[in-house]
């Protein structure tokens, strides 16, 4: 009898043990995708949009050489793999910076020529086109949300927004210091990222107004991701600032929150880097935090004193939990990258560029779900 019970205990004990090795084996991780053989080597991926399982975008440039500007790059996933998406008509060397759009038949996506000027793609749910800029501004971003599309961009020394009105772009009132990324809610409902004289700042726009809150009075500090849950939950990342050298020096990563009344330092897994990109969960609150060069302390006495980081923070609404970027053969790691979640799944896109091989670049792009 006590054989029996023996053999019959150590069956369960392997049971649980298969269960949690089986559970372990499929934990959700990072994975790489790769990108279509149409794309030439040295590409680099700027930024992505996507809309459902079988409809994303990604742009950026290809074939840049070490003094060759490259081709402006647009790329699309059908929900099996990414391809190239044709250009016609479209000839200037140059890359694409950004991309948004209220829905997969109205993108708009925002480049630089060669020349350096500024360069607008429309895409119509069938073809991409070029776009008359609007006059005499640098675009930099395109941001798109709640029915409305805006540009973030510069004017003879000084900052530029500027909106669609669903016939021509339109000027719209700038806040104090820089504006380097907005959460459009509504039109009425505009929040942007940046910094001012003294340190990170957040506005709000009401449709009539800007309002401006400093967030971090840490010099050198701003933030450059936003994203707005509800009136009472807005989250802004970016750097936390420095003073001094030396040159490369590590920055802390900065992440603040509103509850409705005031603007907090979160606490996070990392010791230095920056916040590159914020998204948002199936839901619309936050989801994850990309983390760029990211670094910690390692154990007192350790050599080097410092470790790598986590590249991605999943938030599930009281903690963060530590993802690391997949190890690619050949290539090295990424330097920034833009995230793009999938809507209502819990499918997220990363893109970027990651270190090739002799100093190159080499394209980017991380699933998650």
């Amino acid at each position: 009898m006590a054989r029996r019970l023996l053999v019959a205990a150590l069956a369960a004990l392997m049971t649980v043990v298969a269960v949690m090795s089986a559970a372990a084996a499929e934990a959700p991780s990072w994975q790489h995708v790769p990108v279509p053989a149409q794309a030439r080597p040295q590409t680099g991926l700027n930024e992505a949009v996507a809309f459902g399982p079988d409809r994303a975008w990604a742009v950026g440039a290809d074939a840049v050489g070490r003094e060759a500007p490259g081709f402006p790059l647009v790329l699309r996933w059908n929900g099996t793999a990414w391809q190239r998406q044709g250009l016609p008509g479209i000839r200037w060397q140059g890359e694409l910076l950004s991309i948004a759009g209220t829905s997969p038949t109205a993108q708009w996506a925002v480049g630089r020529d060669s020349a350096g000027g500024s360069r607008l793609l429309r895409f119509d749910g069938s073809s991409w086109r070029d776009s008359r800029p609007p006059s005499g501004v640098r675009l930099d971003k395109v941001v798109a949300g709640g029915g409305e599309t805006w540009l973030i961009g510069g004017r003879d020394g000084g900052q530029a927004l500027l909106r669609w009105d669903g016939r021509a772009w339109r000027d719209m009132p700038v806040p104090p210091g820089v504006v380097y990324g907005l959460h459009v809610k509504a039109a009425d409902d505009v929040w942007a990222a940046g910094a001012a004289n003294d340190g990170a700042a957040v506005s709000h726009w009401n449709g009539e107004a800007w309002r401006q809150t400093h967030v971090e009075g840490f010099p050198r500090s701003a933030v450059g991701s936003i994203l707005a849950v509800s009136p009472t939950e807005v989250w802004a990342g970016g750097t936390g600032g420095f003073i001094g050298g030396p040159p490369g020096r590590p920055i802390p990563p900065l992440l603040v929150r509103f509850d409705g009344q005031s603007w907090n330092r979160v606490a996070l897994p990392a010791d230095f880097g920056g916040i590159t990109s914020l998204a948002p969960d199936a839901s619309g609150g936050l989801g994850w935090v990309a983390v760029a060069r990211s670094l910690k302390w390692g154990p007192p006495g350790s050599t080097p004193p410092l470790i790598p980081g986590p590249d991605f923070l999943a938030w599930d609404g009281e903690a963060f939990a530590e993802y690391s970027e997949p190890v690619v053969a050949g290539e090295g790691d990424s330097a920034a990258l833009r995230l793009a979640p999938v809507p209502g799944t819990a499918t997220v896109w990363a893109v970027g560029r990651a270190a090739g091989p002799e100093g190159t670049f080499a394209p980017r792009i991380l699933r998650f779900g």
